[in-house]
Parts: structure tokens; sequence; C-alpha cells
């Protein structure tokens, strides 16, 4: 007899419309594997609507959001999305257990009510480390107000039968807030399908303008977090020690008029922008690049991410950069399929960029391994297979310095 999963993810996306698709993954993956999967998510219509997607019945409640908000409309938003998810929650039958993903921390006061009013457990799965971002970025203030959040996120953590987390930085964390808790580790995912090692195709190199030998590309939001003037300051140096090379920037956030204007007023005629791109449209991007940079502002939280493009890049066979001196830059250095290079020191990128340039046997060398380890540990099927055995109780945790291995019992 399956199980049935109440999944909740207030951003929940499919390939089609771009973005974050992880829980598009997962629940198809369930579904997939013998699952039923209902979904409740939001989105920024006027009316609830509910959808097959793929073998998962996805409802999507009215409740408005979007990156431009200021932070009161953010809060009410997601106290917004709580009240309508656990009405609609009440009238869905059968459940077995509920699958809860942040961000927001908020979704987990579901979770917790869940649990206490129809006696559904539930695991969590831990996305970005909250509040501790927010507060780091210096979102929220007061210690009264961080306090109270702390409070919740151990709550909702104690009170969670099973904890997932995306990194070992935030599953680090969570042992700290909660030590007796199992936390199993399922980072985002590689699609080895989708996204391949290929040629640049000449049409696609013409329509993106990238005739250049080489290109980098940044991929994501472009918000405070991503603090895209470190790739500004990236590109002034390049022009500066006349490397022929051009970037890319693909996304779209709250930042976006402002860095365009940075790069006006630096005179950048190496950099373009290119909007928000769904799933194909990033494959076709990632066609004409060499290398990938994945950006974060400087501060500690942030190095705990586990970011979709990152995986993206790998599966697409491409020089990986990262500037967070965390996970990923043990990981990249360890595989060598790319570097870390201090956000701080652009001349730091130039120089450790530049061998690549000037030899594509080594250049070549990197994408490989970036793709092979897409392949061997980060792909789309294993990260499934996990989740598979860690809601099916099949599981136990053996941990490393930089991996969580799920073994079946």
């Amino acid at each position: 007899m399956s199980s049935r999963i109440l999944y909740i993810h207030q951003y929940f996306k499919t390939p089609q419309e771009g973005g974050a698709i992880r829980s598009y993954y997962l629940s198809k993956g369930l579904v997939d594997n013998d699952f039923e999967v209902e979904m409740i998510t939001s989105h920024n219509d006027s009316i609830y609507t509910v959808k097959e997607i793929d073998g998962v019945k996805v409802h999507y409640l009215p409740v408005k959001y979007n990156n431009d908000m200021g932070f009161v409309k953010r809060v009410l938003s997601f106290f917004k999305f709580v009240r309508k998810a656990k009405r609609l929650a009440k009238r869905i039958d059968n459940i077995d257990h509920a699958y809860i993903t942040s961000t927001p921390l908020t979704v987990g006061l579901i979770g917790l009510w869940l649990k206490k009013r129809l006696g559904i457990n539930y695991t969590f799965e831990v996305r970005d480390l909250w509040p501790t971002a927010p507060i780091e970025i210096g979102a929220i203030k007061g210690r009264f107000f961080k306090n109270q959040l702390y409070r919740l996120e151990a709550k909702i953590y104690r009170n969670a039968d099973r904890i997932v987390a995306l990194s070992p930085g935030m599953r680090d964390w969570i042992k700290k807030v909660v030590p007796d808790k199992d936390v199993f580790m399922i980072p985002n995912m590689a699609d080895c399908q989708f996204f391949k090692k290929e040629l640049k195709d000449p049409k696609l190199i013409e329509f993106y303008h990238a005739e250049k030998p080489f290109v980098v590309t940044y991929l994501g939001s472009i918000g405070a977090t991503n603090h895209l003037e470190f790739l500004l300051d990236i590109a002034e140096e390049a022009r500066t020690a006349n490397l022929n090379i051009d970037f890319k920037v693909v996304g779209e956030g709250s930042q976006l008029q402002n860095i365009k204007l940075k790069a006006y007023l630096k005179k950048l005629t190496n950099i373009e922008f290119i909007g928000h791109q769904n799933k194909e449209g990033v494959r076709r991007i990632l066609n004409v690049t060499d290398a990938t940079y994945v950006s974060f502002a400087d501060l500690p939280v942030l190095a705990t991410n586990s970011p979709n493009k990152f995986f993206d890049s790998l599966a697409s066979g491409k020089l990986t950069i990262v500037n967070t001196p965390g996970w990923t830059k043990a990981m990249v250095e360890q595989y060598k399929c790319g570097f870390y290079a201090s956000p701080h020191e652009p001349k730091d990128f130039v120089n450790q960029l530049r061998p690549y340039l000037e030899n594509r046997e080594l250049l070549e060398a990197s994408k490989n391994n970036a793709r092979a380890i897409a392949e061997s540990l980060y792909s789309k099927k294993l990260q499934i297979d996990k989740l598979v055995k860690v809601l099916n109780n099949e599981s136990q945790i053996r941990a490393n310095e930089n991996e969580v291995y799920i073994l079946t019992a």
C-alpha cells in the first residue's frame, strides 16, 4: 500500500517556469516510487487552483509574493500562506506523512500544527538556515525578535520526525541545535539527463553574442545576498588585464537595476545581462559558457548554501568557480573541477583563471571532472533514492568531513 505524502513548499516551481525546481523533481520522484503526493504551494493569481503535474496533485493558494517586497509585506505573505495551508490541509484525507521545505521558516508552523491537531508527523527540509541568514544580512533586528525566531527554529527541529539538510554546513548547524536528531544530507541535484557536456553550438554563440573564446556566466538570483558587485569588480579587472573574455549575468532580482547601473557607470562593455530563463533557456546559455561563477555576499551563513545553478554547472561539464569558503570550495578543489576565488580580490580570480585560458587541455580536464562528479555524487536519481529511503525509514547515517552517505539498513 502506497504512502500518501503532503508536500508543502510555498514557492514550488516547474522546469517550464524556471528557478528552484528541486521540489518538482523530488515530488515527481516520489510518485515514480509509488508514493501518492499532494503539494500545497502558492501563486500570484487571485484564485485557488488545482493542477495535476506529472502525477503530483498541486494546490495553488492565492498568496502574492515577489523579491521586490519589503520586509513587512514578506512577513505578511509568509503568515498568510501558513493560515491558508492549514485550512486546506484539514480537507485533504488520509495523509500518512508531511514533507515540509523551507524557506521561509514559518512553514514549520504548519508542521507543528499538523502534528498537534491532526496527529501527522513531518519531515522538515532545511534549504537555508533561518533565522541565521536574514539576521546576518541585517534584515532582522532586535534581540527579542531574534531570540523568538531561534526558539521557533529549535521547536520546529525538535518536533520533526526527521530532518533533511542540503549541505554539510547546514547539517552541522542543525546538529548543534538538536544534537539527538537524525539529520540526513540530500543536496541539490545535478540533472545529468537534461544537461550534458557538449560542444558549443554556432547558432547559440551568435544568438547570445558569445563570440569571445571564453565566456564566464553567472546564473541565479540577483539580490543582496548574491552581491554581484564582486562580479563587476572581476569584469573590470579582466578588462584591465586585457583578457579576451565575456561575462554573462542570467537572472532577476531586487538588485538587478542597481547592478546594471553600476556596470554602466564602470563602462563594462565585457558584461551582458540576460533575463530570467526557464530550464531550457539555462541549458542553451550553458552551451556557450566555459565557466560559471557562483556568487554570494561574504557572510558565514551563506557559505552553507547549496545553490541550484552550482549543480547545473557540474552536470553541464563547466569549470565551476565559487566565492564562498565553505563546502563548495572544498568540493571543487578536491575534485579539481573549478576553484575558489576570494570575493575581495578580483586579481586573484584573474590570476587563477589565466591558466585555463592558456591551456585548453587543463580546461577540458576540469570540465570532465565536473561532469564526472555530477554523475557519481549529485545525480538526480541518487538524491531521489536517498529521500525514498528516508521516508521509508530504511536509512542510517555515516558521516565524514564533507559528505553524509545514506545507506540501506
